[in-house]
């Protein structure tokens, strides 16, 4: 089992940034990648970044690459997103996910974190 769970998020101006949190804690192991996902309102959840647990290489989805980077502490058990040059269409709901490399299926998610961008 993994728990994950997400802080960060909140309200800002189009332009500004923000940086997400997950901590992740129980069986955490190089055998996981960790992801962002975001739903908007009334749109399905979508891809965001990963990031592989052990390896750091890290996939964006084509929407985020060049304003958004994700990160890991793996001392700190946490993974991160920094969000710069937010545009009010990336306001959704933020989830943390963990995937084991044996399944192949984000199995655990967050709660999620409100990120809200004003125009």
């Amino acid at each position: 089992q993994v728990q994950l769970v997400e802080s960060g998020g909140g309200l800002v101006q189009a332009g500004g940034s923000l940086r997400l949190s997950c901590a992740a804690s129980g069986r955490t192991d190089s055998s996981y990648t960790l992801g962002w996902f975001r739903r908007a309102p009334g749109k399905e959840r979508r891809f965001v970044a990963a990031i592989g647990w052990s390896s750091g290489s890290t996939t964006y989805t084509d929407s985020v690459k060049g304003r958004f980077t994700i990160s890991r502490d793996n001392a700190k058990n946490t993974v991160y997103l920094q969000m710069n040059s937010l545009k009010p269409e990336d306001t959704a709901v933020y989830y943390c996910a963990a995937r084991h490399t044996v399944t192949n299926t984000y199995d655990y998610w967050g709660q999620g974190t409100q990120v809200t961008v004003s125009s």
